[in-house]
C-alpha cells in the first residue's frame, strides 16, 4: 500500500520560491526512474561538494588571491571580489556551510520533534493533548522574526543563527511522528502484539517507531531546500557569521553595490543558493518516490 505523503506546515519559509520552482521542474521531469536516478546522483554531488569544499577550493577562501574585481577566466572560475578573494572558493566553502548548518537543523528537528510526537502518539490522551499544544504554539511563533529576535539577544554569528531557527523547526516532525504512530496504534499487526503481551515500551520502540521512520526521511530530505533558502536570507540581513565568513547570502548582500560593475560577486553566491534549494527539493521528491514504491 502506497505510504501517505507527509504534511509540511508552511512555517518559517517553508512554502518557498525555491520549492515551487522545484515543484515546476518535477511536474516537467519528475516522475520517471531515470530523472529520480538524475537527481538522487546531483543531491550526492552536492553532498561530495560539501565535505571536500577545502579540498576543492583552489585558493584560500578569506584571504586575497589575486586582483580585486576580476571577471571569470580559466584562472578564477568566478571571478574575485572587492578584495580579491576568489569567488568559486568562496562559494564552495559557501555551499559546504549552508548544507552542514541544515544538516545540523533538521537533526535537531528530527531528535526533538520526533521524541515528542512518539511520546505523543505512543500516550495518547492528556499527555498527546499538551505536547500536541505545545506544537501548535511553536509552530505558530513567525520563525524569521523569531531568529532575528534570539541573535539580536545573544549576538550575531551562525551558531545562534542555527540555534534560533532550530527552536521553532522541530513542530513539523513532531507533528508526522505523532501521526504515523496513531496511525499504526490502530493496525492489525498492533492489536496481535497487544494479545500477545507485548509492554509498551517494546511496542514503542519495536513497532511503532519503525513505522514512522519513512516519512520522517522524506519530509527532512524536502526540508533541506528550504533551511538552505531561510539561512540564506538571514545571512543576507547579517543574522550569520561577520565577515570575511563565506557565507552565501552574506556574500549576496555585500555584493550588491558591485551588480553593475562586477556582476559576479553579487550573483554567483546567489546561483549557488539556487542550485543547493533546487537540487535539495528534487533529491527530497526522488527519495519519497524510492521509499513509497517500496
Amino acid at each position: 500500500m502506497a505510504m501517505a505523503e507527509p504534511y509540511v506546515a508552511p512555517a518559517l519559509g517553508r512554502s518557498s520560491v525555491g520549492e515551487r520552482l522545484g515543484v515546476g521542474l518535477r511536474r516537467t521531469f519528475g516522475g520517471s526512474p531515470v530523472a529520480d536516478r538524475l537527481a538522487l546522483g546531483a543531491l550526492f554531488l552536492v553532498f561530495v561538494v560539501a565535505v571536500a569544499a577545502p579540498v576543492l577550493a583552489p585558493y584560500e577562501a578569506t584571504t586575497p588571491a589575486g586582483d580585486p574585481l576580476l571577471a571569470p577566466s580559466a584562472q578564477h572560475l568566478f571571478g574575485t571580489d572587492e578584495i580579491g578573494r576568489d569567488v568559486f572558493s568562496r562559494v564552495l566553502m559557501g555551499i559546504r556551510s549552508s548544507w552542514w548548518g541544515a544538516m545540523v537543523v533538521i537533526s535537531s528537528g528530527v531528535l526533538v520533534g520526533g521524541t515528542l510526537g512518539l511520546v505523543a502518539g505512543a500516550a495518547g490522551g492528556i499527555v498527546d493533548s499538551l505536547v500536541m499544544r505545545i506544537t501548535d504554539t511553536f509552530m505558530a511563533m513567525p520563525g524569521a522574526v523569531l531568529a532575528v529576535a534570539v541573535t539580536a539577544a545573544i549576538g550575531a554569528s551562525y551558531e545562534h543563527t542555527l540555534f534560533a531557527i532550530a527552536i521553532v523547526w522541530w513542530p513539523l516532525y513532531a507533528r508526522i511522528v505523532r501521526g504515523e504512530v496513531h496511525r499504526l496504534r490502530g493496525s492489525p499487526h498492533m492489536e496481535a502484539a497487544r494479545l500477545a503481551g507485548v509492554g509498551r515500551l517494546r511496542l514503542t520502540l519495536r513497532h511503532l517507531l519503525p513505522g514512522a521512520v519513512p516519512p520522517t526521511i522524506v519530509a527532512a530530505s524536502l526540508d533541506v531546500g528550504a533551511l538552505v533558502l531561510t539561512l540564506a536570507g538571514l545571512s543576507f540581513l547579517g543574522l550569520g557569521a561577520p565577515a570575511p565568513a563565506p557565507e552565501l547570502g552574506a556574500m549576496s548582500a555585500r555584493g550588491v553595490a558591485y551588480v553593475f560593475e562586477a556582476w559576479w560577486v553579487p550573483i554567483m553566491p546567489a546561483a549557488g543558493v539556487f542550485l543547493l534549494a533546487v537540487v535539495s527539493n528534487l533529491g527530497g521528491d526522488a527519495l519519497r518516490d524510492r521509499i513509497r514504491d517500496r
